[in-house]
Order: structure tokens, then C-alpha cells, then sequence
């Protein structure tokens, strides 16, 4: 068995030889130059049996999570610069169970896309198919693990950030339900839809990276005290499918029959369900993100730290800014956020019925795969990707792509979605299909 060194020696190779040279898949921004000392003195940890339960696992974090003494850049210029002088509570808790931190990931630019090409620092590459995209906004993180940089690694999701790029790179990506995982020392993107979740390679790990980062914290108010999530073997499952149409139908078919497979094998029920209101779902998304987003980033003007935002971000963080600032403007009256707010709520009630009939819903993660890197697309079509990831983040409950297999040789994700704080149940059925 390879030590923690040993391990993170090969890992840092793999990634010199994959990731770093000609910039082959970009994942990372910044290499921990600390990682060979603190993967050394894991080890001592380990040999006097003083080790936590990450201890001998080497974890990527995403830019846009503050790790203390390394480039928290959001992927931008703005923050080329800024040293985090602190530890996210997601980074704390890392630290203390003894994982090594590898480095620190790239991403669309302040989390602004779903593509992984807004990033300041060149795009990620897929791992899978180096011409296409890798997904976004947790672009490096999903092709970390996916290219075997790593064990697992940290992302963060607005609207499909963290399920988006793990269904595009054959990983597992999972949104946490609202308030689960603290957010403090995230730099987000919508205070209202963001939650730091986990990519890894299986269902065990993201348990047990789960389990680590998730609890209460006095810097968040948001979150709360939660159960351990604990994988059982689930009987008489009810699987909801929505009446959502997606123009893929070979993605939407791999979905189905991977689901009438199972149901078949574990003798689970599978009925049509209709949300209401899911229809305006991003009409929903994008002025609450605009509106956070804006007000937000009004702490980098340039005088505190970083450069001011609006003289070196990109035409993706611009649009959102200029968006942001146009709904704030005081003759709306709040009138286009509000609403927008309030169709928020309705989802919400919307999926909470629907869950009273039905253990989990299952629909494809992305509608569509993904396109080659600078291909021109419309702003509407690159939005249409998290068609199907945004209801979960609006709904604030938990949500999970996991691999349902591939088409063209490049990896499609299935979707689970289960209600708040549904973590254990979620993860068990999820636990089914990787069997299966």
C-alpha cells in the first residue's frame, strides 16, 4: 500500500506530465508547494495512529474556496494576486481530518459559466476528449478527478456547477441540500442558490468527503446540525420522472432504459410526474443570480485588494454585472429580484408535494453533450445546460449526477434528486445504479 507521500508524489507527476506541460488539461491554477511536507507528516500521524479519516486522501479544491497561504483567484484577474490570509470552514475541516490539499482548481471566471471557458487562465480541457469542454463553473475539479489528479476534490454549485461538469467528465458530483455545508470563505457567485458539494471517482468517497465538510457553523447562519449520512439498502422505491422534453433523445433514452433496468432488478416503481412551474426555472435562475452576483462583487473596486472587477473581468462576469446592476436600479423596485424570489418559493412548495408521492426524481443531468472549446454558441444555448440542474438549487434540496454511461464515447450523467436533507437516501439509491 502506497503511502500518503508516495501517493501524492504520483499524483504531482501525473500532473506535471498531463496538466501543467503546453497546458495539456489545464485543471489546475496553482500547485500547493506545501503538499509533499503536509503529506510527510501525515504519515507520521498515521504510523502513531494520531490520523484523521481523510488522512491519506489528496484532495483539489476549487479557486473560488479560500485556502489559507495559496491563490484564491476565482479564475480571474481581478484576484490574480490575493493570497487567502484564512481557511474556508469547508478547508478547516479538511485539514483536520489529515487530507492533503493538492491545489487549487480552475473554473469559469467567478463561477459565471457552464462550460469551463470563462476562466482568465486559459480553458479546462475534458480529460475524456481534449477538444471538448469539461463543464462548468467546477471545471479543474471535475477534470481532476476525472484525469487522476487526485482522490476527490471540492466544487461549488449555483445552478448544475458541480453536476454540469461531472456529467460531462464521468465522475460524480453532488449539490448538498441548502444549508448543509457551510459556505463561509466560498467567494459566491448567489448567496441564495450556492452550496460547496464534492466531486469524486465512487459513492464511499463522496460519503465520507461528505460527512467531513457538512454541520453546523457559527460564520454561516445558514446551516444547521444534520445526521451522519449513512448508506442502507433501500426497498419499494418510488422513481419520479418529469414531463420535461429534451431535444437529445439519445441521452434521454440512455437515462430511461438505465432506469428500467434497475427497476426491473430491484423491483422499484417508476411514474410520470408534473412540476409545476419548472418551466421557469432559469427565467427564475438568472435574475436572482445577476442581482446576488452584482452585489456581491461590489467589494473588489480595486482599493482593498485584487484590481476593480469591472476593468479586467471578462465578457461573461461583465453581462452579469451590468445585468445585476440594471435589475437593482432603484426605478424597478425590486420588482423583476422579487418576483423572482417569489416563483423561487413556488418551486420549492412544488418539488415538497411531489415528494410526498415519491422517494426520488430522476431526469438526465445535461440535455445535451458537450461542444468543442471556442466553438461560438449562443448565450441562450450555453444557459440551456443547466436547464435541468437549476430546479434542485432553486428547490434547495439535495441533488447528484453519477455516470449513466456514454454516447460517442463521451460520458452522460443521470440526475437524482431527493428532498432536503435526504442525503442518506439520495446516496443509497445512487449506490444502486453504481452497482448496477
Amino acid at each position: 500500500m502506497n503511502s500518503t507521500l508516495q501517493k501524492t508524489k504520483q499524483y504531482l507527476e501525473e500532473i506535471k506530465k498531463n496538466d501543467q506541460k503546453g497546458k495539456k488539461i489545464n485543471a489546475f491554477i496553482q500547485i500547493n508547494p506545501n503538499a509533499l511536507e503536509e503529506a510527510k507528516n501525515i504519515d507520521n500521524k498515521i504510523k502513531s495512529r494520531k490520523a484523521g479519516k481523510l488522512a491519506g486522501y489528496v484532495i483539489a479544491v476549487k479557486s473560488n474556496i479560500n485556502v489559507k497561504g495559496l491563490n484564491t483567484s476565482c479564475a480571474s484577474l481581478t484576484l490574480k494576486n490575493y493570497i487567502s490570509p484564512y481557511d474556508a470552514t469547508v478547508i478547516k475541516k479538511l485539514k483536520e481530518q489529515d487530507a492533503v490539499i493538492i491545489g487549487m482548481t480552475n473554473c469559469d471566471e467567478f463561477a459565471c459559466g457552464s462550460s469551463g471557458e470563462t476562466s482568465a487562465f486559459e480553458p479546462t480541457k475534458n480529460p475524456v476528449a481534449l477538444d471538448l469542454i469539461p463543464g462548468g463553473s467546477s471545471s479543474g475539479s471535475a477534470a481532476a478527478v476525472a484525469a487522476d489528479f487526485c482522490d476527490m476534490a471540492l466544487g461549488s454549485d449555483t445552478g448544475g456547477s458541480i453536476r454540469n461538469p461531472a456529467s460531462h467528465c464521468g465522475v460524480i458530483g453532488i449539490k448538498p441540500s441548502y444549508g448543509l455545508v457551510s459556505r463561509y470563505g466560498l467567494i459566491d457567485l448567489s448567496m441564495s442558490l450556492d452550496q460547496i458539494g464534492t466531486i469524486t471517482k465512487n459513492i464511499n468517497d463522496a460519503v465520507l468527503l461528505l460527512n467531513t465538510i457538512s454541520g453546523k457553523d457559527e460564520n454561516d447562519p445558514t446551516t444547521f446540525e444534520s445526521k451522519k449520512i449513512e448508506l442502507t439498502k433501500p426497498k419499494k422505491i418510488k422513481i419520479g420522472i418529469p414531463k420535461i422534453k429534451i431535444n437529445n433523445k439519445q441521452i434521454q433514452n440512455l437515462i430511461n432504459n438505465k432506469v428500467e433496468q434497475i427497476c426491473k432488478k430491484l423491483g422499484w416503481k417508476i411514474t410520470e410526474i408534473d412540476i409545476k412551474h419548472i418551466d421557469l426555472a432559469i427565467k427564475t435562475y438568472y435574475p436572482i443570480v445577476y442581482t446576488e452576483f452584482f452585489s456581491g462583487t461590489r467589494r473588489f473596486d480595486g482599493r482593498r485588494y485584487g484590481k476593480k472587477i469591472e476593468d479586467v473581468a471578462g465578457p461573461e462576469v461583465i453581462r452579469r454585472i451590468l445585468g445585476g446592476s440594471e435589475i437593482s436600479k432603484a426605478e424597478y423596485k425590486g420588482r423583476y429580484y422579487r418576483t423572482a424570489l417569489k416563483v423561487k418559493q413556488l418551486i420549492k412548495q412544488e418539488f415538497e408535494k411531489a415528494f410526498k408521492k415519491i422517494d426520488c426524481i430522476i431526469l438526465p443531468t445535461v440535455p445535451r453533450l458537450p461542444h468543442k472549446i471556442k466553438n461560438k454558441i449562443s448565450i441562450q444555448e450555453m444557459y440551456s445546460y443547466d436547464s435541468l440542474t437549476v430546479p434542485a438549487n432553486l428547490a434547495e434540496i439535495c441533488a447528484i449526477s453519477i455516470p449513466a454511461g456514454k454516447i460517442n464515447n463521451i460520458p452522460v450523467g443521470m440526475q437524482i434528486m431527493c428532498p432536503h436533507l435526504a442525503e442518506s437516501k439520495m446516496l443509497s439509491i445512487a449506490k444502486e445504479f453504481e452497482g448496477a
